[in-house]
């Protein structure tokens, strides 16, 4: 078996290991690549030469910028080769976005490469045994990891690229860093120049970012510094919308709020729902899907605003909001699967609190809302526990939690309990579809007992549209209980269906 740091030293003995490799190494933390640089005239050949020794695939990625990729074979260790951005290393490491990235160490030093598999995906990647005194910190970077600090490296480096004011926020949010007040106030005087950065780069970032448990908390800050408006202007809107209703900060105050409440229960699910939190586990991987979906699921509400009489109203905000978010994930370039998810939660995330308008909630309810919602429902349960919870206090939640187990209560019932009344009957509505889902999957699942063939034999009828919707009633009676095999399902097609001769 080779040894990484020793075919490096030998073949690029003049390169550095520059940037996010040294700093997370500092820090303890595994890398999903290691950045070396050295000068432009020896990108080509070295690549050439280590591709051979590493028996990795080798490719141009970035001609303008000069940077090779390799990608070893069998354990996935990706490599990025680039050329010193300016004449040297000190001019390419006071050219780099934050002082904590503008540290290198140089190769022939051999520091022992710690290589973390990973099934799928690039091995992660750790620089172990760094001496203090080969560290080329030309920024005082050190200090700033030590003072767990993110500070600008250059008074012009966001207009260079964007890009960086969105990356400070998720560092911050990924390492439980600051950023200090010097760069939040260039973010403010920067910020409308996000705009030209690249959907997808904006969009890797903030998945990034949301993938944290403090997104709330960088999101929030990203607002004070006029930058999330920045990339999302159709929230700008809100600022002011319904201040009546939500208070100073309106509909947006609101919308964070959501977030909030979304980070707490992608992060406590077994306290929100103890008995289904195992279940629920592989609905949650995505943690950054929720949160957007969170952030843009009142998109449309300042664009419906009406006043009724002397209350308020938002119709069909859902719908359109489905539509306006769309717009916006489609400039950030999410994939139809995720763009298709994100907004059938939002087009339809009022349809539980429909459900709960009823004192009874019925077998036909829940089955027509889980076929309707298809892979969307249990995702957009979630969003709604979120949106409900947003409208009462953190003590209150805690209080109200370990009753959204209890028996529904009834509409009368939450009434005489005021707003966490509401609150908590619509926590219990959510917990009764899950319950359904997940412990009586015939009721909103059923197995089809017989075929669209079975439909036209035995009705007489052609290949059509009324195929269909015999078969829907034949689902219907299983949920209801009134057919539970194939030769029930059988005699209900002939009793009810089958044209008298």
């Amino acid at each position: 078996m080779f040894s990484l740091a020793d075919v490096l030293a030998e073949e690029i003995p003049n390169a550095h290991y520059v940037g996010g490799i040294v700093r997370s190494s500092l820090l303890n933390r595994f890398s999903s690549d290691i950045d070396i640089a050295l000068p432009a005239s020896e990108i080509k050949p070295a690549a050439a030469r280590l591709a051979k020794r590493l028996n990795a695939a080798v490719f141009e990625m970035d001609p303008e910028l000069g940077v090779w990729r390799l990608v070893t074979h069998q354990e996935k260790i990706q490599l990025d080769l680039t050329a010193y951005q300016g004449a040297n290393l000190k001019e390419d490491l006071l050219r780099r976005d934050f002082a904590f990235n503008a540290l290198a160490y140089p190769v022939a030093a051999r520091p022992e490469i710690v290589v973390m598999p990973r099934e799928n995906d690039t091995a992660h990647l750790l620089l172990k045994g760094l001496q203090n005194n080969l560290i080329v910190d030309e920024c005082d970077g050190i200090t700033d990891i030590k003072k767990k600090l993110i500070r600008l490296n250059g008074p012009h480096h966001f207009q260079e690229d964007p890009l960086r004011m969105l990356r400070a926020f998720r560092s911050a949010a990924e390492l439980n860093f600051t950023i200090d007040s010097r760069t939040l106030a260039q973010i403010k005087t920067d910020h409308a120049l996000i705009v030209s950065s690249a959907g997808e780069r904006v969009r890797e970032e903030l998945e990034r970012l949301l993938a944290t448990s403090k997104s709330y908390e960088m999101i929030n800050e990203m607002d004070q510094c006029g930058l999330l408006t920045s990339i999302f202007p159709e929230l700008e809107a809100q600022r002011t919308c319904a201040e009546v209703y939500y208070g100073k900060g309106g509909v947006l105050k609101h919308t964070l709020y959501v977030l909030k409440r979304m980070e707490y229960l992608l992060e406590h699910l077994e306290v929100a729902f103890p008995k289904y939190a195992p279940a629920l586990i592989p609905f949650t991987k995505n943690k950054a899907l929720y949160k957007m979906a969170a952030l843009l699921h009142d998109i449309a509400k300042p664009t419906t605003a009406k006043i009724q009489g002397d209350r308020l109203r938002f119709f069909y905000h859902e719908q359109k909001g489905a539509q306006m978010a769309k717009v916006v994930l489609d400039r950030l370039h999410y994939s139809r699967a995720d763009i298709r998810l994100i907004c059938s939660m939002i087009g339809e995330h009022l349809r539980p609190s429909n459900l709960a308008s009823n004192n009874v909630l019925t077998d036909r309810g829940i089955y027509h809302f889980f076929r309707d919602l298809k892979e969307a429902a249990i995702p957009m349960l979630l969003l709604c526990w979120a949106d409900y919870t947003s409208y009462i206090t953190e003590d209150q939640l805690q209080q109200i939690i370990p009753r959204t187990e209890q028996r529904l209560m009834t509409i009368e019932q939450a009434k005489r309990e005021k707003n966490i009344g509401k609150t908590l009957r619509h926590l219990q509505v959510l917990f009764v579809l899950f319950g359904k889902y997940f412990e009586s999957p015939q009721k909103v699942r059923p197995t089809r007992l017989v075929t669209g063939q079975d439909v036209m034999l035995i009705c007489h009828l052609p290949p059509c549209p009324r195929v269909g919707e015999i078969l829907e009633a034949v689902s219907i009676a299983q949920v209801e209980g009134e057919v539970t095999s194939r030769e029930e399902a059988l005699t209900f097609l002939q009793q009810t269906f089958c044209t008298k001769k």
